[in-house]
């Protein structure tokens, strides 16, 4: 059996965890940063959208300012894939937001390798970006 292909990143951005989590998870809050609409719901096996549905899943774990978890399955990947696992954790630090990123299941490693660039280019970036200017 193939060693499971996942992406661990460790971001720190300059804002609480609770400033984090809602840019994360309020619909507004990512078109801001993201530029592309995205959606979020509130609740275990609720709706997961993002880059304007390029991506869809189902929320595994929701607890404010603390943890958030989805599947990821984007549209460009075969329908019969299984769908990959998002995992974000926040900690309060002395400059803002340590997030702990894992992200496991990719179907290949050509996806793992183009994931691994995309959070730093579509989403941390984005979102240090976003901080800055508030």
């Amino acid at each position: 059996m193939s060693k499971p292909r996942s992406i661990s990143m460790v971001v720190t951005v300059k804002a609480g965890p609770l400033e984090v989590f809602q840019a994360l998870t309020n619909s507004k809050s990512i078109l801001e940063w993201s530029g592309q609409r995205g959606k979020v719901e509130a609740q275990i096996g609720g709706k997961f959208e993002m880059f304007d549905g390029w991506v869809k899943g189902k929320v595994l774990a929701y607890q404010k300012g603390k943890a958030l978890s989805y599947t990821w399955h984007p549209d460009d990947w075969d329908e019969k894939a299984e769908p990959s696992i998002v995992r974000y954790a926040f900690t309060a630090t002395k400059g803002g937001t340590k997030i702990v990123l894992k992200h496991s299941g990719f179907p290949n490693e050509q996806a793992r390798k183009e994931h691994h660039g995309g959070w730093t280019d579509h989403v941390f970036e984005p979102l240090k970006g976003y901080f800055a200017s508030r």
